[in-house]
């Protein structure tokens, strides 16, 4: 098993939530509507980049998205989204036209997401080439 898919397996004892000032010290974090965050502390193998997103599952979801990309796991889809968006460092606005909710074919990473308890959070890694991670050849924004 590679080094990535087993953190990914271990994602739960990996993540922490709290008040921004509980999880300061995370390698990376995502933020709630409610101002608690969710913060990642597993180490990524070298070469590597991690990030994660979560919201609240039983979340409404608003009503144009819903329309333009469906309900059915709404948030699943948006939080592995906004994942590989922050990974290409591109706005969810940039990233829609050419993939929608979906994740790229040629994605060069992996991730995983996760319900706990109210929370769906995605995770994803991707090789990192210098300071940028590479996503795949069809992420060119």
């Amino acid at each position: 098993m590679s080094a990535v898919r087993q953190l990914l397996d271990q994602a739960e004892s990996h993540l922490r939530v709290g008040s921004v000032e509980d999880v300061r010290d995370a390698l990376t974090r995502s933020h709630l509507p409610d101002f608690q965050c969710v913060g990642w502390y597993g180490v990524p193998p070298a070469g590597w980049s991690v990030v994660i997103d979560a919201e609240y599952a039983d979340q409404t979801t608003p009503a144009p998205l819903a329309k333009r990309f469906g309900a059915d796991r709404f948030w699943e889809r948006w939080t592995r989204s906004e994942c590989l968006c922050k990974l290409a460092d591109v706005p969810m606005l940039a990233w829609w036209p050419q993939h929608g909710l979906d994740v790229p074919a040629d994605f060069a990473g992996d991730w995983r997401t996760l319900e706990l308890g109210p929370l769906i959070v995605s995770v994803a890694l991707a090789p990192s080439t210098g300071s940028t991670p590479s996503l795949a050849p069809s992420v060119q924004l």
